[in-house]
């Protein structure tokens, strides 16, 4: 066994886990943070994508023992309180959703795409191209895109 501390959320967490426990696993199981979800198990689906220091991962793709000492942020640390992130609201507001399977690691990817455009412009094909990472069966991406592009401008980017 290996103890890992990592910091979830803003909050330090500690725990005694298998050195061969995936991050998602951790968060999940160790953590009850059950908003990361378990898709493919192949890091093709997305689902699982979390921020490790400020950057989206997908935490099917780490261990636990990776993230010593580092900041990860879930789904479930992205709202202040009941008022949802500006990114969260405009996927309620586009119907960037269905079946909600998707939506944690979609809003988590969007989160990155925004933050690497800060300060610049962003366009539909890009956050197409973006978002290749992240499966969803259900929206045909469309609610999806124009939720990225909502949020985007509504957090100060110029939407082209």
């Amino acid at each position: 066994m290996a103890k890992v501390s990592i910091t979830v959320n803003g909050k330090p967490q500690s725990a005694e886990v298998e050195p061969r426990t995936l991050l998602v696993e951790f968060l999940r199981y160790k953590l009850n943070l059950t908003g990361t979800h378990v898709g493919c198990d192949t890091s093709q689906c997305g689902a699982c994508t979390v921020h490790l220091d400020g950057k989206p991962v997908k935490s099917c793709t780490m261990l636990a023992v990776q993230a010593e000492g580092r900041n990860v942020t879930t789904i479930e640390g992205v709202a202040t309180g009941d008022q949802l992130h500006p990114v969260q609201a405009a996927f309620r507001e586009c119907h960037g959703l269905q079946c909600g399977f998707c939506t944690p690691g979609m809003v988590m990817s969007a989160l990155g795409i925004i933050e690497r455009h800060k300060g610049g412009a962003i366009d539909e094909k890009t956050v197409r191209h973006e978002l290749e990472g992240n499966i969803c069966r259900c929206t045909g991406y469309q609610g999806i895109v124009n939720a990225v592009l909502l949020a985007a401008k509504n957090m100060g980017l110029k939407v082209a």
